[in-house]
């Protein structure tokens, strides 16, 4: 793969900042500006270079030139967000104007500076970037746990903490599903102890984003 600047820090050691410029003026200039606040960076040409490049496991966002060889930065938002790419953008460009800017933002697009910008703007937007998409990795592997927690329970306690969710008592669901009510109150707690909820309340929150219930 080709590619002008790469940090020599592990792939994935602390954020980064990807830069898609073609021209290479700009490359160097925004490479040169993001390593003078410490931050990570990788400038690619083109945005074929870009994909090319594995994912990455460590928050990152994309400083991303509207105009690029081949196709514009828009089409290529709209490229990766058709793959669930979910890398936050920035967009730069000298040539925008406010439907292009609409659009962008619509799309999902974090900020959309216009040249010349500040360069304070630029590392507050991809300040803002970074923290965003540091939450969001947190916030999916918080739920990759609990689905890898929701899938040790048997089928048994499943079912027991579904209705138990709903806010039946335990000699309710009992009756609902044939057992006894002593046997429920394991199930309830085997659930509870697996899914490592720290209270009912807990199990609830995990069960609402599952998308857990029973249908009567």
């Amino acid at each position: 793969m080709s590619q002008d600047t790469a940090s020599q820090m592990p792939l994935d050691d602390g954020p980064i900042v990807f830069v898609v410029d073609d021209d290479e003026a700009v490359r160097v200039a925004l490479s040169s500006l993001f390593r003078s606040t410490d931050v990570r960076v990788e400038t690619f040409a083109t945005a074929a270079e870009f994909l090319q490049r594995p994912d990455p496991q460590a928050p990152c966002c994309l400083v991303l030139d509207v105009r690029l060889q081949g196709s514009s930065g828009l089409d290529f938002q709209r490229q990766l967000l058709d793959a669930n790419n979910n890398v936050p953008i920035i967009f730069i460009t000298g040539h925008g104007d406010i439907a292009m800017t609409v659009k962008a933002m619509k799309a999902g697009a974090v900020d959309f500076l216009v040249k010349p910008f500040r360069d304070q703007d630029l590392l507050d937007a991809v300040s803002a970037a970074l923290r965003a998409d540091g939450k969001r990795r947190e916030s999916d592997k918080q739920d990759s746990e609990m689905n890898a927690c929701y899938r040790t329970l048997t089928p048994r306690e499943r079912e027991v903490m579904a209705y138990a969710v709903k806010g039946l008592m335990n000699k309710q669901i009992a009756s609902e599903i044939c057992l006894s009510e002593v046997t429920v109150k394991i199930h309830r707690g085997h659930a509870m102890k697996k899914m490592q909820a720290k209270s009912f309340a807990d199990l609830v929150r995990m069960a609402e984003a599952l998308g857990i219930g029973v249908k009567h």
